[in-house]
């Protein structure tokens, strides 16, 4: 079983103090020092340092708490495991991005678990970055990201292609236009995602691509909330650049409207990526499949 020095350590870490961190643990606080000393001495690193009266690891340090990380993720999943094989019972952590989520995705995922009464699923939905730093670290098992990472850590299953379109409420404007040109896009209030999402890079690579930059455009908003930007847009205070499918159910219901940009092509794929060792393949390829009875028509992925 983990050792409990690194039980200590990632206590102190997540605490920030060795006496809270003792409390957590019902230990002492000395105990817990002592913890800390006998790995430093069988690392031979230094891995606290004090700064302003704050406690910060040193970048050995950070180097043994991911690690640290990584073991009691391969424990938790290790018990997870023993006892849903002696109960029967399977238990999923699955990653999801912003723009995923939006989607048929959870309704695919429920309907896994419908027809698997001994599933259990659980969803964390956050970036491509940190649901890949997540997968790495064995914090989830599988994750759906917009696009993909040039990493050979993982392995890739299609589920789905999209494409960013402009999006407007059925009040504006441009709403009646079978497409609108990049100069229409110009005279907008642009409610955009964070830099940092998928959905944002794209676009801006999109623009690039065209020699210009989001510096010529009206951005005011950046909002990591989807269904967020998606209320703003429907009460018109602005318009946005998202992925059709993220807008699906307000499209078909006409709160939302969709509109192609012309000479700005933004495709984009959504992928089941996990570990090459991930141990149940056939669990993602069904899946795939409930998500496109999810859509309403059968589709295969492909693994890569």
């Amino acid at each position: 079983m983990i050792d409990p020095k690194l039980v200590s350590l990632l206590e102190v870490c997540e605490t920030g103090n060795f006496t809270r961190a003792a409390e957590h643990l019902s230990l002492t606080q000395p105990a817990v020092s002592q913890h800390i000393h006998a790995l430093e001495q069988e690392l031979g690193v230094h891995i606290f340092e004090r700064s302003n009266n704050a406690l910060h690891t040193t970048r050995e340090g950070e180097i043994v708490v991911k690690y640290a990380k990584r073991m009691m993720a391969l424990q938790r999943n290790m018990l997870t495991a023993l006892t849903s094989e002696r109960e029967q019972i399977a238990s999923l952590t699955v990653g999801i991005t912003h723009t995923a989520e939006s989607n048929a995705i959870a309704e695919a995922l429920a309907r896994y678990v419908e027809l698997h009464e001994n599933v259990t699923i659980k969803i964390i939905t956050s970036s491509v970055d940190k649901l890949c730093g997540m997968l790495k670290n064995f914090e989830i098992d599988f994750a759906i990201i917009d696009g993909k990472k040039p990493d050979p850590a993982f392995r890739y299953l299609m589920l789905d292609t999209d494409s960013l379109m402009l999006i407007v409420s059925p009040e504006h404007r441009l709403a009646r236009s079978a497409s609108v040109t990049i100069d229409d896009l110009l005279h907008e209030k642009l409610i955009l995602r964070l830099p940092n999402s998928s959905t944002r890079k794209l676009f801006t690579s999109a623009l690039e691509c065209q020699g210009l930059s989001l510096r010529g455009f009206n951005v005011v908003l950046e909002i990591d909330n989807i269904a967020t930007i998606k209320d703003l847009i429907r009460r018109d205070f602005g318009v946005s650049v998202l992925a059709r499918s993220a807008c699906m159910d307000e499209i078909s219901k006409h709160k939302l409207v969709a509109l192609p940009i012309n000479n700005l092509p933004m495709m984009m794929e959504t992928n089941l990526v996990c570990p090459p060792d991930f141990d149940h393949p056939e669990l993602l390829s069904e899946i795939v499949r409930c998500y496109h009875e999810t859509l309403g028509g059968p589709k295969a992925g492909a693994a890569r």
